[in-house]
């Protein structure tokens, strides 16, 4: 069965988005050595579970405020979802939806990125 593989993050700035995820989550940012100006993202080891990506220039318009999404939408574990929160405020993010639970799964927020795209954060708990 088709997995996902590999992510893409579109920004008006590659280099500032790139300080955000490499900040908020301590991701590995390396500028790609190939013909497009791209940023490749380790997000952690290959013997655990998830996948890598890339940072890339957009091509067309930003994402228009208060509109429905129209991409996909990108959820990250996290350990503890309130101090996430409070980091990414630190570099930048807005709330886009406010923790909320996931009965029987975990917490679930919504933010904003620097470049206006769409990030969960989802914190594990079965008691949610």
């Amino acid at each position: 069965m088709p997995r996902v593989v590999h992510f893409e993050i579109h920004a008006d700035d590659p280099d500032r988005a790139a300080g955000f995820y490499s900040g908020l989550f301590d991701w590995r940012i390396d500028k790609w050595d190939g013909p497009v100006d791209y940023r490749l993202v380790t997000t952690g080891p290959d013997t655990e579970r998830g996948i890598n990506g890339g940072i890339v220039a957009r091509h067309g318009p930003r994402p228009v405020e208060g509109q429905a999404v129209n991409a996909y939408v990108c959820t990250v574990e996290v350990p503890d979802l309130d101090d996430r929160l409070a980091k990414a405020a630190t570099l930048g993010a807005e709330l886009a939806l406010a923790k909320m639970p996931v009965p029987g799964v975990g917490w679930l927020a919504y933010i904003k990125d620097t470049e206006g795209n769409i990030l969960g954060l989802m914190q594990p708990d079965p008691s949610a």
